[in-house]
């Protein structure tokens, strides 16, 4: 049976009085050490000899008390689990205002019976809370910005690999002097936004005080990285202004990052100072000067400040002029605009000798695997999956009608074991109620469109637009709304409702999709836009929002033939 400990004083005998407890010494166990404000979570095979080792850390000693978790079935793959586990979770609690740890690369593995251990952990977690060590309920901890961003996220194989890759090459090229680009191509839901932050945390940890780790290569790529870079600029550059706030938070609160790290592009092209690495997520979808509307001055001038075309200069190359070396993340398939970087601009980085390396592991839509995006992907494409695939463990449905949709996905969400649940659509309604004052609830929206202020009207139901963009998807009352592509990109949701308006139809005569211009309401993103690049935009919003949901997609189309040719690849709600 799992066992917390009494709380212990941490002081210069602790090391000797915690031999004295049973699996104090030689035994598998987790720990926390902590005071009022600060945690450090560590696991060890010797708590005795441990305690001593962080007796001799002056970080560690402004920390006062320690329990132990211990559990005479533990072994060595069960503490690190549970040392992940709780690590990723405190780092999202409210309890402590910092955490301790570094992340030298937590990674997801598989062990002996770890369904039955993981099945464990919640109770361990209710007890830190009975003692006072932690404050929210998990599900609540998991559908925050600040866990699902959290620098602490166990690692796949591949991300953790390739973070490896990156940091050796690194301290290969700047031996060399050679400066170099980097690009992570992915997958949505392959976790490119999280492996951009763990690297912001792991290249700024302190390598002595913070990190705790067995990969000899990594500490000592990362010491000569310290001493070629002794006071190396970094920065990590989001262009979309809701999820740069949320990592901004998420900076904000965690030991040895500041929100200061986090950049728009625009904010790079007017620093002072060149950076020796800059991390660019969401890359495709940093702008070229077309489609962009009142950006376009601002764009012309940072193009003339920085020496290049006024007409054709790109935010990418902005990040390339003041960086001697970049990490970009970039996913072709997810730019949905005119406005977007071409994705022939990365090929072009990609000749003149940049690396490239795949992230394949599907982390979001899990229960799907990589199977369940190439089918998405293969549907909103001209060439439809060659058989029907039935998810089994993964919960695909579309639905015949909208309001019986919008209303599961709101039920879900109300569930307290789910959560986070919301209705998503493509660009294919004006944006009538811009500007209005916001409802705050489900009553002062329904008052709202029943005074005739709406946006989608779907067979008689009718709907708001996101009446936020910064922060929507964490605001209460947007399950009662409909979230635009602009407002969801580059994040996750438990279960997403789709609704695919009739930008998108299909051809039963022909067998084809097709747009319909005329239903495609974002001017900026259609403007001297041909048909055939329009059409390769909405394709890809649509693969976008159907690749949200981490345990599910509910799909409402509006054009009934695309709704019959979607039926054939997808059950229908029962």
């Amino acid at each position: 049976m799992t066992k917390i400990s009494n709380e212990l004083e941490f002081t210069e005998t602790t090391g000797r009085d915690v031999a004295a407890i049973k699996y104090g010494k030689e035994w598998p166990l987790v720990y926390l050490l902590f005071n009022d404000e600060e945690v450090y979570i560590g696991e060890t095979v010797d708590a005795s000899t441990r305690m001593s080792q962080h007796y001799e850390n002056p970080e560690r000693r402004k920390l006062n008390r320690v329990r132990l978790i211990s559990d005479d079935t533990f072994n060595k793959s069960v503490i690190l689990d549970l040392e992940a586990f709780l690590i990723s979770h405190m780092s999202a609690d409210t309890r402590f205002k910092y955490l301790q740890n570094g992340n030298a690369g937590h990674q997801k593995h598989n062990y002996f019976q770890k369904d039955y251990y993981e099945s464990q952990f919640s109770g361990i977690w209710e007890g830190l809370r009975r003692y006072g060590l932690a404050t929210q309920e998990i599900k609540k901890i998991e559908n925050s910005n600040l866990f699902k961003y959290s620098p602490f996220k166990s690692l796949t194989a591949d991300q953790y690999a390739i973070s490896m890759s990156i940091i050796d090459s690194l301290v290969r090229d700047i031996n060399a002097q050679t400066e170099r680009s980097f690009i992570v191509n992915g997958a949505p839901g392959t976790g490119k936004t999280v492996l951009g932050i763990y690297l912001m945390k792991l290249l700024t940890s302190n390598i002595d005080d913070d990190l705790d780790s067995d990969d000899e290569q990594l500490i000592e790529n990362l010491q000569k990285l310290h001493q070629l870079w002794p006071d190396f600029k970094i920065g990590i550059v989001v262009s979309m202004a809701n999820l740069r706030n949320i990592l901004k938070d998420v900076f904000r609160s965690t030991y040895g990052l500041s929100d200061a790290m986090v950049y728009s592009p625009s904010e790079i092209a007017n620093s002072t100072e060149k950076f020796d690495l800059l991390i660019v997520d969401e890359a495709h979808r940093l702008k070229a000067p077309r489609n962009v509307g009142a950006e376009i001055g601002n764009i012309q001038q940072n193009n003339l400040k920085l020496g290049l075309d006024k007409t054709t200069g790109t935010q990418l190359d902005w990040i390339i002029k003041k960086s001697k070396y970049q990490i970009f993340f970039y996913d072709a398939m997810q730019t949905i605009k005119r406005a977007d970087v071409d994705a022939s601009d990365f090929e072009l980085i990609k000749e003149k000798g940049a690396r490239s390396f795949e992230l394949e592991t599907q982390i979001r839509c899990k229960n799907g695997g990589e199977a369940y995006i190439n089918y998405i992907r293969s549907l909103f494409s001209d060439t439809p999956p060659a058989q029907t695939i039935d998810f089994k463990d993964y919960d695909l449905k579309i639905f015949d009608d909208v309001y019986e949709m919008t209303e599961t996905i709101r039920k879900k969400n109300d569930d307290e074991k789910i959560g986070l649940c919301r209705n998503i659509a493509g660009y294919a309604w004006p944006w009538n109620t811009k500007g209005i004052y916001p409802p705050e609830n489900k009553t002062e929206t329904d008052a709202l469109i029943s005074h005739g202020n709406y946006d989608i009207d779907i067979d008689g139901h009718k709907y708001i637009w996101n009446v936020k963009y910064d922060g929507w998807i964490s605001t209460p009352n947007s399950v009662n709304e409909i979230g635009c592509i602009h407002t969801i990109q580059g994040f996750d949701l438990n279960y997403a409702g789709v609704i695919i308006g009739k930008d998108l139809r299909y051809d039963e005569v022909n067998n084809r999709l097709y747009i319909d211009r005329d239903s495609y309401f974002d001017k900026s993103g259609k403007n001297a836009t041909d048909d055939a690049a329009l059409k390769k935009y909405i394709l890809n919003i649509y693969s976008v929002l159907c690749t949200r949901g981490i345990n599910g997609t509910y799909i409402y189309a509006c054009d009934k033939g695309l709704r019959k040719y979607l039926k054939r690849f997808i059950k229908a709600n029962q």
